[in-house]
Parts: structure tokens; C-alpha cells; sequence
């Protein structure tokens, strides 16, 4: 946390955690640098982090390459590639609102890293035992795959009870994804934000071997 935010960044970061706790999650309004419009969606995405899966294909990738993951060391590069695209919701004012609620500690990054390079990330926020992921990126084959990997390690050990991914993808489902409607997302959300989790609760630098063998000890 940086100081504390004047009362303009306060009022975004109350009406973001407004929003949250009613089920909303912004979006940059397109074609626009700085509209930002609010879903909620009828259908909603999430991985229940006891049913959270790891493909072996990408066991065999970590064993070949030292891969490791480090949560909120570079939080305004991972937003930066996670805007790198052609099509995108992620808009200046997206962008600034993130930041500053990773400045007051609600926003977290996880980075992916070979040999000390960014090569892939997420980020997302953590309010109560509630972890909303926004976006991920990937420069490395599977990269932003490993980074979800970090990501449900740590809320796991850190007494999380919810993951909220938004949308299910063909993509997240190979990692356990289903998809719920909005009435049954209000109920797991409003117990889950009672609860106190931490985040992040691991070293800021960990292996990705090391996360392995432990899910593969405890799975």
C-alpha cells in the first residue's frame, strides 16, 4: 500500500467493492479510453478449487524448464500484457482502477518467470475468501496455464473458498471450470465474502516444481 488515496480514488475503489459484492465486474466499454460498463452475467464462471485440475502435458513442460512464480512483484506489467491486444476490454481507466486497487492491496498479480523474464501472468482481486480473476497473458507455451497453477496453490493455502473466472472457456474448463447461474454465484459469493483469507500467503518466489510435488502429495 502507497499512501493513502485521495478521495476521488476512494469513491472508485468503494464502488468497485460495491459492485463486487453484488455479483457486477467492470469491462472497458469499447472503442472508448476511458468508458467503463458493468455485468452481470446470467451464466457465471468459476473453478471450485477442490476440483481444480493440472494436465500432465504441462507437468512435462515444468519438469524441462525452470519456471517459477512470484505474485505482486510487477503488478502494472502484467495489466500492460494483458492490454496487448488487438481486441480488448481492458481500457486506460480499467487499467488505473486496477492499480489502484492493487495499491490498497485488493488487486494482486501473479508472474510467470524464465530465468528471471516475465513470460506470462494474471491478476484479479481478493475480498473476504473470494478471488475474481480478470485476465492472463502468455509469451512462453502455456505460461498464463502455470500462472493459474500459482494462483489456486495460494488461495488454497491462504483459506480462499471461491475462485470467480466470469465466463467459461473451452480453455479454463480443462482445468476444472463449470459454469453456474447468477442466483447460484450470489449464494457462494456471499459466503465466501465472510470469510477471512489471506493473499498472498506463500514466499513471493516459488517453483513450479515445488507447487507440483505438493498438489501431487496432497491430490
Amino acid at each position: 500500500m502507497q499512501g493513502k488515496p485521495n478521495k476521488a480514488t476512494e469513491h472508485l475503489i468503494q464502488s468497485y467493492l460495491n459492485g463486487f459484492r453484488q455479483g457486477l465486474f467492470p469491462m472497458g466499454t469499447p472503442n472508448s479510453r476511458n468508458g467503463v460498463d458493468w455485468y452481470l452475467a446470467k451464466r457465471r464462471g468459476i473453478i471450485p478449487l477442490s476440483n481444480f485440475r493440472f494436465p500432465r502435458r504441462l507437468r512435462r513442460t515444468a519438469r524441462r524448464h525452470e519456471i517459477v512464480g512470484t505474485v505482486d512483484r510487477d503488478f502494472r506489467t502484467v495489466v500492460n500484457h494483458c492490454a496487448d491486444r488487438e481486441t480488448g476490454w481492458i481500457n486506460d481507466r480499467i487499467a488505473f482502477l486496477f492499480t489502484e486497487l492493487h495499491r490498497a492491496g485488493i488487486a494482486h498479480s501473479v508472474e510467470v518467470r524464465v530465468e528471471g523474464r516475465i513470460v506470462g501472468g494474471l491478476y484479479g482481486t481478493a475480498v473476504g475468501g473470494v478471488f475474481s480473476g480478470e485476465s492472463m497473458f502468455s509469451l512462453f507455451p502455456s505460461a498464463s496455464q502455470f500462472a493459474l497453477l500459482h494462483l489456486v496453490d495460494r488461495l488454497k493455502t491462504g483459506g480462499f473458498q471461491l475462485l470467480d473466472v466470469q465466463f467459461k472457456t473451452e480453455h479454463l474448463e480443462r482445468f476444472g471450470a463449470i459454469e453456474i447461474s447468477s442466483h447460484q454465484y450470489m449464494r457462494l459469493l456471499q459466503r465466501a465474502l465472510m470469510v477471512k483469507a489471506s493473499f498472498p500467503v506463500h514466499p513471493s518466489t516459488e517453483s513450479t516444481a515445488s507447487v507440483l510435488q505438493r498438489i501431487s502429495q496432497t491430490s
